[in-house]
């Protein structure tokens, strides 16, 4: 899939409104948390990483400064991978690796006054480019994720943030767990309670879960109303 995305760069962003799929008169949105290990050399792997070694990258709005995360249409002719692949290149200008689907959310348009589900994923970043269809009107910066959960203007995309540091902690945590129990497989004695501290990191993930279908304040600097999918 990467070559099929390397070769939108030099394309027009889609635009109009005539392939954009809906569900239930939701128009669907899909997009990505880019992000990249500051020192590649420090981790071996993402999962090893801790969070203060990430950085993600955010993109400004085409009308102000306000700052994002890429998203945009999910259309009839790809699937939602490839549309959120698609919706980063063309505002961000990068390419990598799709992670696992973050979660879902509901939110209001100010400016269209029409609500939207979004669909977000992570996504590792390989390459950046230096031309993108949407260079000219947009500017992107990297940063930690403590900075980006404090200028990113939609509450809704902090809430993917969240889930992707939820996502990645409780990761690390299993990665913790794992090696033992592989070495040892052999000896029957050690599978219980194996299985018994996997079920116990697993405790972490309703939590995290719970704090997505509760969604937050809206702020005065909002773009977007957002509604909770519930559980």
């Amino acid at each position: 899939m990467t070559m099929q995305i390397k070769k939108l760069a030099l394309s027009p962003s889609r635009s109009g409104r005539h392939m954009q799929r809906y569900n239930q008169g939701l128009r669907l949105v899909v997009g990505c948390i880019p992000y990249r290990i500051k020192d590649p050399n420090k981790s071996s792997t993402i999962h090893r990483t801790l969070i203060e070694d990430l950085e993600v990258l955010l993109i400004s709005s085409q009308k102000s400064a306000r700052m994002m995360f890429p998203k945009g249409g999910w259309e009839l002719d790809e699937n939602i991978e490839l549309a959120a692949s698609r919706e980063t290149l063309e505002e961000a200008g990068v390419i990598g690796s799709l992670g696992h689907k973050l979660g879902e959310w509901v939110f209001k348009s100010r400016s269209q006054e029409k609500f939207h589900e979004a669909s977000m994923f992570s996504l590792l970043v390989t390459e950046e480019l230096d031309v993108w269809p949407e260079k000219d009107v947009r500017q992107r910066v990297w940063m930690t994720v403590d900075e980006a959960r404090e200028v990113c203007a939609h509450s809704w995309m902090k809430e993917a943030l969240d889930a992707f540091v939820c996502e990645l902690s409780h990761e690390q945590r299993v990665e913790e767990v794992l090696p033992p129990c592989r070495l040892r497989l052999k000896e029957e004695e050690v599978l219980p309670s194996c299985r018994l501290r996997l079920e116990e990191e697993e405790e972490v993930l309703p939590s995290c879960r719970l704090r997505l279908s509760i969604g937050s304040q809206i702020g005065s600097d909002d773009d977007d109303d957002y509604f909770s999918l519930g559980d």
